[in-house]
This record gives C-alpha cells, structure tokens and sequence, in this order.
C-alpha cells in the first residue's frame, strides 16, 4: 500500500520502484516516438453510452495529434461533439509523460471547463499501466505534478491566471467564446513569455463564435500570415454523420445553428443590426500605421473633409473610449483611422482626439456627451480651442439639431445619446453598411458589429462584448442625415439613397409595369410600422418627415 498514491489503487506514488521487462520497454520506447500509437492503444475514456473505454481515434484525430506533435503553432477550426478536447487531452498526456520538467496549461473560457479537461486528463493516467506511469507528486483538481518533474496546470484563459508562469505547451480550448478583451489583455501579457522558446507549443481549438480573435487567428492562419499551422474538420469527417444525420439535427435545433456548430461558419449572433450575409462578405485588412490605440488606413489627404465622431469611456474596466475617422469627400464614405483604448483616462482622451483631428485637416468633431464625455468635449472646445467642434440644440419636436456655435436654446457642446438619436443612427449605419455607401477594412470595428444585436426596441452590444466603435459608427450615421451637413458637404445621403433604393426598385418591378391614375397616396409605411409623408413640392429627399 505503501506504493500507493493517497489510496488511490490507480495512482503510483513517486520514488516507487518498477521492474520492467524487455516488452515494457520496448513499448514504452514505441509510445514516447508515437503519440498516435500511445492514443490507440494506452489512453481511455469516458462515453455516454459504453462508459470507460479504449480511445479509437478517427482518421482526422489521427492527423491531429500528428501535428500537435510537428508543429510548434496549431490551430484548429472543429464542429461540435467531434472528440476535439479528447484528441488534445490524449496528445497532453503523452506530453507529460514523455518529458522531463515541462509546464503544461489547460485554458478555457471558465475555470469550471478547464478544471473538467483536466479531471479527463487524470481519469486517463488512472488507467495507463504502473510501469508507464510517472509517480505522482501533487494531485489536486485543478493541477498536478509528476516525479519527472511536469506539471499540468487548469485555469481560465486570462492574463491574471498565468501571469508570471512559464509554460511548455498551451492550450486554449473553445477560444472563440472567450471575450475580445479578454483575449488581446492575455496574448499581450503571455504570449510573449511562449514564444520566447525554441520548443515551446500553443494549440488552439474551437468552434466558431462570431467574428472575434479566434477569426482573425484563423484567417490570419490560412493566409500565412502568422505562425499556426490551420486545420478544418467537417462534420462529415465523423463516422455516421451523412445527409440524414444534418437534416434530423436541423429539424432539432436550426439551421442557423447547424451552420455555426457544425459547418463552422463565423456568423455573428441572431438579430445583429447589419444582416448576417453582409457580415461574412466584409473583410479586414492590417493598418498602415499603430500606435497606442491608433490604427491609420489612410493617411491625411489635402482638400479632403473628415470627420471625427466620438464615445466616451471613463478609462476603467471592459469599457473602451473610441473614436473613428471618416472621409466624407466623396461617396461612398470610408474610415480611414480609428482609436480604442479602454485605459486611457478622460483627462488626457481630449489631446488625443485634438491631435487626430488636426491631422485630418482640422476635421470636425462629434463627440457623444451623455456623461464623462461632456468633461471631454468641454477640453476641446475651451482649453484647446479647437474651432470644429460641433454642437447640438434643442428644437421642441425636431428634437437633436447639429450645428456649429451656441443658436438656439439648451445647447450642448456634442450629441447626447437619446434613444431616438439611436434609433435613427442605427437604421441609417445599417442602410449605409448593407449598400456599400460605408467603407472600412478595421476588424475590430468588424468584430463589434457582428454582435450588435436588438435588445428591447434598441440595439446595443450582445453581454460580454463591447459597442464603443458601433456606437461611435451610429453617432456618425445620424450626423450624416442633418440639414447641417448638407450645408458642409453638399451631400444630401437621405436623398442619394433614396434614388438609388427607388431606381433599384422601379428596375425589379419594371416586368409588372406600373399604372398611373393621379391618386397615388403622397406616403409610406416602414418596416417599424411608422408612415412617413413625401414632400409637397416633390423632393423626395424629406420621406423621413413624420405626419
């Protein structure tokens, strides 16, 4: 008993002394050149249905762990329930094994789902046989270590939970659900200490989330522009998994679902504000210039017009301060720089904001006031002076009016976020995005997008992700839309829009004909149910006036 760990039959304890045999070994020698091998004929599970059984692993996990193996960088892009965590577990557990004083972590979204891969990791070395074990150190839920001296560590996939540990070989399971903020604080603080060796390992596996850091890894993987060796299995790679099988799981679940869990398609969340199929057709593209929250993708062009809308974070938290900058010479309009930084503090955003601006050739200023942003945008007016800064008055009815001076009544140094300032925002982003009239190639304003969904009569970002880069995007689709910017750019979007939309739709219905009888109702009822009046005199530009 004495050879026993804590009086676990199935656990050797260290400093135990094993006699092998020539068959032992030799197998033992097999299994450390042969992860593979090791996997089908060592390492046990646990199913639903048999219970503990033999791993048999299918061609596609044979392949992978072959790369886990080759290759230090791995990512893999993997439908639901195909055995994805069991093929990395088998493949860690050989890992330790084999190796003399290596670091290993287990990451998830939550500590809860690590700490259950790794309790998969334990019930495998349980069943190896005595003389392939390594004897047991520490033995806890949430780590272990060996006589060999390799630990195993299970964790969140954060910053904090690793910061200050080195590691062998990491893996992040389910990365796509963990949260973008989340992730870039994590790759920035750890990813360095990985990289830094010469052997070192990082797999990645998931299924698809939206559009988030996984996708740009992803992306990024299959066009060479980093390090990870990219691998896709479809569902169909699984034994029993045919034509029959995806129709009975659609009639189950959706086919929006099948598409995301199973085809392993990026689609964003249900209900985002742009439709799902212009989402997957937008691509990103690496900036010309970064730095310290900026990211330029054009640089400033002479006699060209910006502007510069902005929302306001207090500089702690998940919470970003963003803006974006936008040419709006010709149409379409495209962004050409944005800043998002969730540390910077409001005191210092003004000379940020100044700075950009000036560069843009003085471009005017929106700024979102609704709170600590009144703080900011007082900054640019008074203390730098900055002469482009636009304002807002109340007009009864009319509500929100931009100008800018001080004219009118309640004035305000910026826009405040009123549900109706939204909502018009909103609706005009998703006409302007979904026509092309708005070009961008940001992937962080990409990546917000796709889970900016509708939230009781508004829209707002999905729980866990942030908004700001949407909302700064909203602030500058209601801009666009006021008599005020007619007057500066000479563009009339509502009006171009509309033409283009009216055209389009007299050319799709030109087969049918059209049959005037000088009765035609001077209205319309929207998609919202809301009836909008066309303008007496005939400019069609004024359909957005109430009756």
């Amino acid at each position: 008993m004495s050879e026993i760990y804590l009086g676990n039959p199935n656990l050797k304890k260290a400093n135990t002394q094993i006699e092998f045999t020539k068959e032992n070994v030799a197998e033992y020698l097999k299994c450390k050149d042969d992860p593979v091998y090791f996997a089908m004929n060592y390492v046990k599970i646990v199913t639903l249905d048999e219970g503990l059984k033999s791993f048999a692993p299918y061609d596609f996990q044979e392949k992978l762990i072959n790369n886990f193996h080759d290759n230090r960088f791995n990512i893999c892009k993997m439908p639901r329930q195909t055995g994805k965590s069991t093929t990395v577990i088998s493949y860690l557990l050989h890992y330790v094994v084999f190796n003399d004083s290596v670091n290993v972590g287990i990451l998830a979204n939550k500590a809860a789902t690590a700490r259950e891969l790794l309790g998969r990791l334990q019930t495998a070395y349980e069943n190896l046989p005595k003389w392939m074990q390594q004897g047991i150190l520490s033995w806890n839920r949430g780590s272990l270590e060996l006589e060999n001296g390799s630990k195993i560590l299970a964790a969140s996939t954060s910053a904090s939970a690793v910061r200050g540990m080195s590691f062998n070989i990491l893996f992040l399971d389910e990365f796509a659900f963990v949260p973008n903020h989340i992730a870039d604080s994590f790759f920035a603080s750890v990813y360095p200490t990985i990289t830094s060796g010469q052997n070192t390992k990082v797999i990645i596996v998931s299924t698809p989330h939206g559009m988030n850091h996984f996708y740009r890894m992803w992306h990024d993987a299959e066009k060479g522009k980093n390090e990870y060796v990219p691998t896709d299995v479809h569902w169909s790679q699984v034994p029993g998994r045919d034509e029959i099988w995806k129709e009975q799981t659609i009639a189950n679940t959706s086919e929006q679902q099948f598409k995301i869990e199973f085809e392993c398609e990026f689609l964003g969340s249900v209900d985002t504000l742009i439709a799902p199929s212009k989402l997957k057709s937008l691509v990103y593209d690496a900036p010309l210039t970064q730095n310290a929250g900026l990211d330029v993708f054009e640089q400033s062009k002479e006699n060209h017009d910006y502007i510069t809308t902005v929302d306001v974070a207090r500089g702690v938290g998940n919470d970003y301060s963003a803006f974006v900058v936008v040419d709006i010479t010709e149409f379409p309009h495209r962004i050409v720089a944005k800043y998002r930084d969730n540390q910077i503090k409001p005191m210092l955003f003004p000379n940020v904001i100044w700075e950009v601006a000036k560069n843009y050739n003085n471009a005017f200023i929106l700024c979102e006031v609704n709170d600590i942003g009144d703080q900011v945008a007082s900054i640019i007016n008074y203390d730098l002076e900055y002469e482009n800064l636009l304002m807002c008055s109340m007009r009864g009815r009319a509500g929100q009016i931009v100008g800018q001076g001080f004219s009118g009544k309640k004035t305000q140094l910026g826009v405040k976020m009123s549900k109706t300032v939204k909502k018009v925002g909103s609706l005009n982003l998703k006409t302007m995005i979904e026509s092309d009239k708005l070009l961008f190639s940001d992937y962080d304003i990409l990546s917000e997008l796709t889970t900016f969904i509708q939230k009781n009569n508004s829209f707002e970002a999905e729980e866990g992700c942030n908004d700001d880069l949407a909302m700064c995007l909203v602030i500058y689709a209601w801009l666009v839309q006021q008599d005020y910017f007619k007057e500066l750019t000479d563009q009339d979007v509502r009006k171009r829009l509309y033409d283009e939309q009216k055209n389009q739709i007299e050319q799709d219905m030109s087969p049918f004909g059209f049959i005037s009888d000088g009765l035609e109702d001077d209205s319309f009822v929207d998609a919202e149910g809301d009836r909008w009046k066309v303008d007496e005199y005939g400019d069609r530009s004024f359909m957005w006036e109430y009756m």
